[in-house]
């Protein structure tokens, strides 16, 4: 018997079928390989400075670049995820990437290693914005927080991951390994994409004329639910490029949630940046350098995942205030320095999983703040301009070690960004508050 309610309700009240279930999974895949991809240089730069005898002020530059790229990726592939589709950005942005990692292996100087390394940054991009949309669209609304959550920690799984596969290259290869590794991963979720991960039932739902009524009724069926007759009304209004997010019922969502992923993006990426050169600096080997970063994306993953457990009982934004909080006392007490690998391992382990479950928090906020029409470009600006942060992250730290200030001075400044993040969230209105277009 044919349904007559709105598929997109049906989604958001029933609960979450197998398909629902396998989609979420593939874009905690996706993440995790943003994860691997985003920190190849980090486990590659100890070798990459030896190689090319780069010093710190240099080396920060090269850290920065696919960050770079990323906030282009965001902002403008995440306009064009709202019109082309979550899953025809992800398959793009999977070509840019593997592309990007095999090409970076080609690199033979500062230049040419930084221009792969944007083009990997702007596919990485625009799979942030188009896979947050999509885990947001295939979850019901019971566990919507919960399954973003998720998504987000695939990101320092996939650190993990690639952290305890880099440190076993590194042993007996040079840095391009870590890249081919990198190419090879990416490019085997083409089929798990294609098989595993449809478009979103709400997405479909908004397009007008062609075959949208039959695309959203065989993934309805495809998760167990009765096919709808009509698709709801589309109201057609001409958007400008960005300006739909700036409309006065979002413009202050938009903005207090750019500022606040911008700043504590920066304490974020401190660490992840600089831990394994600090280890190097500390006299030990580069693969003992990829060990201790691994902990910290242990620490991440336990700290995303506490926090989307954590949502199911307690509002999301009093959440986000809080691991914002503990996350600069955390990045503080990493400044103070430590005598053995052991006791950094647990330092950096714990900052991370205050410092991940800050962005996993902001992510959360994005997939409930904005609508669905607008979900990706607004999560794409976020990201976007908010990886200004974590592009200027490690160029800064890498300028205050070079004028001289410590390691303990360095990682005071870089805390204050989750402070000051902590400080815009508290300034955004309820949800239940907000006006939806």
């Amino acid at each position: 018997m044919t349904d007559t309610s709105d598929p997109r309700a049906l989604i958001a009240e029933s609960r979450m079928s197998s398909t629902q279930i396998a989609a979420v999974a593939v874009t905690v895949g996706l993440n995790a390989l943003d994860g691997f991809d985003v920190l190849a240089i980090s486990f590659a730069s100890p070798g990459i400075a030896a190689e090319w005898g780069i010093d710190r002020a240099a080396l920060g530059v090269v850290l920065s670049m696919e960050l770079i790229g990323m906030a282009f990726g965001s902002i403008l592939l995440g306009r064009l995820t709202d019109r082309i589709g979550r899953r025809s950005m992800i398959f793009l942005c999977l070509a840019m990437m593997s592309s990007g990692m095999l090409l970076a292996t080609t690199a033979s100087s500062i230049a040419t290693l930084s221009a792969w390394r944007i083009f990997t940054g702007i596919g990485i991009g625009g799979m942030l914005a188009a896979t947050n949309a999509a885990v947001a669209e295939h979850a019901n609304d019971r566990h919507r927080n919960l399954c973003v959550s998720l998504m987000v920690i695939g990101y320092p799984v996939g650190a993990v991951l690639g952290g305890s596969i880099s440190a076993w290259l590194l042993q007996t290869q040079d840095w391009r390994a870590v890249f081919y590794f990198g190419a090879a991963a990416t490019a085997a979720f083409f089929p798990l994409v294609y098989f595993l991960l449809p478009e979103t039932v709400p997405f479909l739902s908004r397009r007008v004329g062609g075959d949208a009524l039959d695309r959203v009724n065989r993934t309805l069926a495809r998760m167990g639910h009765a096919a709808v007759a009509v698709l709801p009304p589309v109201v057609q209004a001409p958007r400008r490029l960005l300006g739909d997010i700036f409309q006065p019922a979002l413009v202050r969502t938009t903005m207090l949630l750019t500022f606040a992923y911008f700043m504590h993006i920066a304490t974020f990426y401190f660490i992840l940046k600089w831990v394994p050169k600090i280890v190097v600096d500390m006299g030990f080997a580069p693969s003992s350098a990829a060990g201790v970063l691994v902990w910290a994306n242990v620490g991440g993953a336990i700290g995303g995942a506490t926090l989307g457990l954590l949502s199911q009982r307690i509002r999301m934004k009093p959440l986000a205030i809080t691991v914002l909080l503990i996350s600069t006392a955390m990045v503080s007490w990493f400044g103070r320095g430590q005598t053995d690998l052991v006791e950094l391992s647990i330092v950096v382990a714990v900052a991370g999983f205050f410092t991940n479950a800050g962005v996993v928090a902001l992510y959360s906020l994005a997939a409930e703040r904005f609508p669905t029409e607008m979900r990706a470009t607004g999560t794409g600006f976020v990201i976007g301009l908010g990886r200004g942060g974590a592009a200027l992250s490690p160029i800064l730290a890498g300028l205050l070690f070079e004028a001289g200030v410590g390691l303990q001075g360095v990682a005071v400044l870089m805390s204050l960004g989750a402070t000051l993040a902590a400080v815009a969230i508290l300034l955004l209105r309820p949800a239940r508050d907000r006006a939806e277009p």
